[in-house]
């Protein structure tokens, strides 16, 4: 059977730097334009860099303990070949601009494929693959680090009951739900459609039964709307519940929610040090360049709809807004940081909200829940069909990875949020725009 060659793109390995040991039993191909792409990125500050340096790092050793040599290709323990591929096809008939990086990178697998080579070119820009499959190439997205959003749960689910068992539940704090499987503290509607009678608990995967949810009074002013927003509250509210993923679009309160129950763990209860919030700093459109100032007045425009949620829970709260807010501020108990700068870090006793993570990739969101000390709890909001990132989807960030991977674990907790309460306007529009 012949191997097929795996021709890499630049964006597959900033998005995974460990992406070269990902095709056992296979030829690996980098096209020496992909380490000139990564040459000029192995400087930045942030995941980018991290992520160009992991590549040269890995490249390095393997050259150093392999079998072989990156000309001729390295031997890897998986049955991989490893090499860096100097060559690429210069014939002027498919009119490509050979000035572009991408076009260089998909001639240099159009050169292996003349040699006779079973070539497969892998790449997470869509336009590089439609470029590459129109000359010929078989492409393909880079599937590892994946988990399918739309075989995903959503956090709560409907079991109908009979009205016995819900008396029950009612009665005595808990109740067995036979014949249904629940992800850990995923969340039940139980229903008897006969009596018209319902309830609403968490299941216990501790004791296997459903329990009751937490009573709680407003969140500085504010109060659950809908089932799924109460469910979200509990989530956030229960302390053996370490990590929340919250799903919903625009409007359906996942930030303002989070917002609440970290005032009141951290002002009223006094359970963590301070609220950190954060969001990765990815514009939506064009954005407005360089920004003048520290780094504090920069981070004041990208967390603007921060503030905005703050102020509105100080003037839900009852007392005057602008000096409750400026209270709060002062107390020096939040404190908002750019996910670039969290890595290092470690942050104990904390309640972390990081806002529209669907922009994160996995090996990002890996380096913000890793940073969580002893007694922290994480939150992560954000809605997976509206990214911003031009290298991540549905499927591929990792808000929606998260999900898939700690869908099993006691400590982890996860709801989506369906309907908008904004405003009347806002939810119309989130329906029919």
């Amino acid at each position: 059977m012949v191997k097929k060659s795996f021709v890499i793109d630049t964006n597959v390995l900033l998005y995974d730097p460990e992406a070269i040991l990902k095709f056992p039993r296979s030829e690996v191909v980098i096209p020496v334009t992909v380490l000139e792409e990564l040459d000029k990125m192995k400087r930045l500050p942030n995941e980018l860099g991290k992520n160009s340096r992991a590549v040269f790092r890995f490249l390095s050793t393997i050259s150093q303990i392999g079998k072989g040599n990156l000309h001729s290709g390295v031997l890897l323990e998986n049955g991989s070949k490893v090499r860096i591929q100097l060559e690429f096809k210069t014939d002027p008939l498919f009119n490509f601009a050979l000035s572009l990086n991408d076009n260089r990178i998909i001639m240099a697998a159009y050169f292996l494929k003349e040699q006779g080579a079973k070539v497969v070119f892998v790449s997470k820009d869509f336009a590089a693959r439609l470029k590459a499959e129109a000359v010929g190439i078989e492409v393909e997205d880079y599937e590892n680090l994946k988990y399918s959003f739309d075989s995903m749960y959503s956090g709560i689910q409907r079991v109908e009951s009979s009205k016995h068992d819900i008396d029950l539940f009612y009665k005595d704090g808990e109740v067995a739900v036979p014949n249904t499987v629940f992800h850990p503290n995923e969340y039940c509607i139980l229903t008897s459609p006969q009596e018209h009678s319902s309830a609403v608990g968490k299941w216990n995967p501790s004791k296997t039964v459903v329990e009751p949810l937490l009573k709680f009074n407003s969140l500085w002013g504010i109060k659950p709307r809908n089932v799924e927003q109460k469910c979200a509250v509990d989530l956030l509210l229960r302390d053996d519940i370490k990590l929340v993923t919250l799903f919903g679009q625009a409007g359906t309160g996942k930030t303002l929610l989070a917002l609440a129950c970290g005032l009141r763990k951290v002002f009223d209860e006094n359970l963590y040090s301070r609220i950190l919030v954060s969001r990765p700093v990815v514009p939506l459109g064009r954005d407005i360049g360089y920004l003048p100032g520290t780094k504090e007045e920069k981070l004041f425009n990208w967390m603007q709809p921060i503030f905005d949620n703050l102020e509105y829970l100080c003037q839900s709260s009852g007392h005057e807004s602008t000096a409750t807010l400026q209270w709060v501020m002062e107390s020096k108990k939040i404190e908002m940081e750019a996910v670039t700068f969290i890595r290092g870090r470690s942050l104990p006793r904390m309640f972390i909200i990081v806002d529209e993570a669907q922009n994160l990739t996995p090996h990002e969101v890996k380096t913000i829940i890793s940073r969580a000390g002893e007694g922290t709890k994480v939150i992560l909001t954000g809605d997976p069909t509206q990214i911003d990132n031009p290298y991540l989807d549905k499927d591929s960030n990792g808000l929606t990875y998260v999900v898939g991977k700690f869908a099993g674990q006691k400590l982890y907790g996860h709801m989506v949020l369906l309907k908008t309460e904004r405003s009347e306007l806002a939810a119309i529009a989130a329906e029919v725009l």
